[in-house]
């Protein structure tokens, strides 16, 4: 039995959630395992009612739930930086999710906007450090207000963090079994302090690891390859931000937003997994909004839970309706409303 915390937040959120649900639930019927869900109102409504984004006795229930399923956070009525701060960020630092995990797969090669990409050009996953780097909202203001302003934003990185994160990324790429290839992505020429850390870092665990090939590439490069050759890169692994920006042109090279899903990893707790396309308020309640992220998500939840053949079920399915029904991922131009969508891969799976 597993206990699930669902949080459909703000937007399309509830939409592409309830979409997963119904997967989820027939993927347990098939594959013969339980699962009980919450559904929990963390988001912006709550937030313009109560004041309140999450208390820690929100989290310390959450503690108890074997994974949290999350919709979208993100409202247009409450001012931004608020609800992802108090909401998303809380949860990942108070979990001690200190991995981002967004694997990047072309499902059809009709939906990637580079010229002459096969399927299996774009096929590599990014492991993004999680918890620390410039996400860690350390800083100040100097002379606020005034011509002599100063904003000192601080990227904080301990040995810990980026061992963990590193030690995580060489396990996967072993356990991939791919190209057994991991990239470090940096910026070792500029940042001089925090990526001489990740390098010496990187380069001492790779020595544990001789079964893996090593390379690094610069984050401005990166972003150059993705465009020009993504077919070079297996796992990548990065910082938090570095990890956020790239993360957005790896979404689109596998054919948007509307097809990229991601996991909050905590290797030894709660993890919790997303669409990473955000609450889209233009498209709600309109029954035109992608699931498949979320579905998508819903399937790494899955095999985070080591329900490996529902998982693998679940992607099979979510590729024969990506090549064989769909005329776009985008909203609105699917060919299939949001909740037909879902039945499909239902029916598929």
């Amino acid at each position: 039995m597993y206990k699930i915390a669902v949080l459909p937040g703000d937007g399309t959120g509830s939409e592409v959630v309830r979409e997963g649900l119904k997967v989820l639930e027939a993927a347990s019927r098939k594959y013969n395992f339980k699962s009980e869900t919450k559904i929990f109102d963390f988001g912006g409504e709550r937030y313009l009612k109560t004041g309140k984004t999450l208390d820690n006795s929100d989290i310390e229930e959450l503690k108890k739930y074997s994974a949290i399923y999350l919709g979208a956070i993100g409202h247009p009525d409450v001012k931004p930086g608020i609800l992802e701060t108090g909401i998303l960020l809380k949860l990942r630092f108070a979990l001690d999710q200190y991995i981002n995990l967004r694997p990047i797969k072309l499902y059809n090669a009709d939906f990637c906007p580079l010229k002459d990409k096969k399927t299996e050009d774009v096929d590599f996953v990014v492991v993004r450090e999680n918890s620390e780097g410039l996400y860690k909202g350390l800083g100040e203001f100097k002379n606020k207000g005034t011509k002599d302003e100063v904003a000192i934003q601080i990227s904080h990185n301990t040995r810990k963090g980026v061992e963990r994160c590193i030690r995580y990324a060489f396990e996967y790429t072993r356990k991939r079994n791919r190209k057994k290839k991991l990239t470090l992505c940096g910026k070792t020429n500029v940042l001089t302090f925090a990526w001489d850390l990740w390098e010496r870092t990187f380069n001492e665990v790779a020595k544990e690891y001789p079964d893996i090939t090593t390379d690094y590439a610069h984050v401005d490069a990166t972003t150059m390859w993705f465009v020009k050759n993504p077919e070079w890169f297996d796992v990548i692994v990065t910082d938090n931000m570095f990890g956020d920006i790239i993360t957005d042109l790896a979404a689109m090279i596998q054919g948007g937003m509307g097809i990229a899903a991601g996991g909050n990893i905590n290797p030894s707790g709660v993890s919790m997994f997303e669409p990473i396309g955000g609450s889209a308020p233009k498209y709600t309640g309109k029954n035109v909004i992608n699931p498949l992220a979320a579905i998508c998500a819903l399937g790494m939840m899955l095999e985070n839970l080591k329900e490996d053949k529902a998982a693998k079920a679940l992607e099979d399915a979510v590729i024969k309706v990506v090549k064989e029904n769909l005329k776009s991922l985008a909203a609105g131009k699917m060919g299939y409303s949001t909740s037909e969508v879902g039945d499909l891969v239902v029916k598929y799976l």
